[in-house]
């Protein structure tokens, strides 16, 4: 039974409860009693599991937690407020002032700024690599390198990380390698190919009905002997593993980054984020097929659609070998320029124009004007933007009612 069946019967009944309320329960509360002060020691001290503040988690969160946990193969799951918090809280945790990062692929607009101008700010700096530039990847890690990030799929510029020989070269070097999952939540389980930690806007495809904003980190498993994290350039780091043992990665997180910055997810967008979680296997099947169909009708119709399921996309094979599940609801079209994106969002009865992606509806941007507006010219050619270029987040919708209706407003 493959990873989407399986999860699909996992979901609904991890998410439910079989006797009391039968959905998961919201705890609204900012605080928690300790019962004695015995107790309250223990909770601070990590002896015991119970919650703390809500700043450090929350019983709603938590069920999520365990969800995410299961589906990805982790020991442990930190959920946040948002997926740039999740980011942001993975690097403030691992790297200090003079450390640095190495981000492989086309990022995210939010993801870019964060790694090239906020924690630069900071003396933290980033390298930015292709893909394919695996020679050149290598040669950057130094002793200070204490990150490799990539996204499992270009947003937007859809190219295909090589993930085992980007996993090889992590494991060779003794650096942490984090994995953003965000467009293929279920589809691509990083832990089990090697990645250490997986990172999610959970806003998007996993709860896909854009009514809570929420981001997650789920962590591997940490060994006594571990041949990362007990290397020197994590020495500082070797006082979390002596304490925490397999869920040192999960008490690094908290403890360096969510206790003192305050990245919290909140109760009511983790119950949310469940209800959507118990269909995401079922959307998945539904987007990887629709996708198939609507980006090959659009290709032999002379449009400029990019995919990877496309026999004209570099990375097809790595496709076709890798990425069973498909590689998330993404597409682009190139229009050439901004005029003719703008005419085709406008023309579109189906499709809605917002930054979110992930959604059971489909949803549409053009990328130069917005997200990546402040970008310069230079940033936007190695990110894979153009003037025309217009991002679609494919749904739930029907595949010929797509393919008529983008058709129709292309013309």
């Amino acid at each position: 039974m493959n990873q989407l069946e399986t999860f699909a019967t996992e979901a609904v009944q991890l998410t439910g409860s079989k006797s009391g309320p039968i959905s998961p329960i919201i705890a609204h509360s900012a605080a928690f009693g300790y019962e004695n002060s015995i107790t309250a020691e223990e909770i601070f001290s990590g002896a015991s599991q119970k919650h703390v503040y809500a700043r450090m988690g929350n019983p709603t969160s938590s069920h999520l937690e365990s969800i995410l946990t299961k589906m990805d193969g982790g020991i442990g799951c930190v959920t946040t407020s948002s997926g740039m918090a999740a980011i942001s809280m993975v690097a403030l945790s691992l790297c200090a002032s003079g450390d640095e990062i190495i981000s492989i692929g086309g990022l995210f607009g939010g993801t870019y700024a964060l790694f090239s101008e906020s924690l630069n700010r900071f003396g933290i700096t980033t390298h930015f690599f292709d893909v394919d530039q695996i020679e050149e990847i290598e040669a950057a890690i130094t002793p200070k390198t204490k990150m490799i990030f990539l996204e499992s799929v270009g947003n937007p510029n859809l190219r295909l990380p090589d993930f085992k020989t980007i996993e090889r070269i992590a494991t060779k070097k003794g650096v942490l390698l984090a994995i953003d999952n965000t467009v293929t939540p279920l589809s691509l389980q990083p832990i089990k190919f090697g990645a250490d930690i997986v990172l999610y806007s959970t806003t998007k495809t996993i709860a896909g009905h854009a009514t809570a904003l929420g981001g997650a980190a789920v962590f591997r498993e940490v060994k006594g002997d571990d041949k990362k994290l007990m290397n020197d350039r994590y020495k500082d780091l070797h006082k979390f593993v002596e304490k925490a043992g397999a869920n040192a990665l999960i008490a690094i997180n908290k403890k360096r980054a969510m206790r003192d910055f305050g990245m919290s997810s909140n109760a009511f967008s983790s119950f949310l984020i469940m209800i959507g979680i118990q269909t995401l296997s079922l959307r998945t099947e539904r987007v990887k097929n629709t996708i198939e169909i609507l980006v090959q009708a659009l290709h032999d119709a002379g449009i400029n659609v990019r995919h990877p399921s496309l026999k004209n996309h570099e990375h097809h094979d790595r496709y076709i070998k890798e990425y069973e599940h498909g590689c998330g609801p993404l597409i682009t079209i190139d229009f050439e320029s901004k005029d003719r994106a703008y005419a085709f969002l406008e023309r579109s009865k189906l499709i809605t124009v917002t930054a979110n992606i992930g959604d059971t509806r489909t949803l549409g941007l053009h990328m130069a004007s917005t997200i990546y507006s402040d970008f310069n010219t230079q940033t936007k050619k190695f990110l894979g933007i153009t003037d025309g270029l217009v991002r679609i987040s494919i749904g739930l919708e029907n595949e010929n009612d797509l393919i008529n209706d983008f058709l129709s407003a292309a013309k």
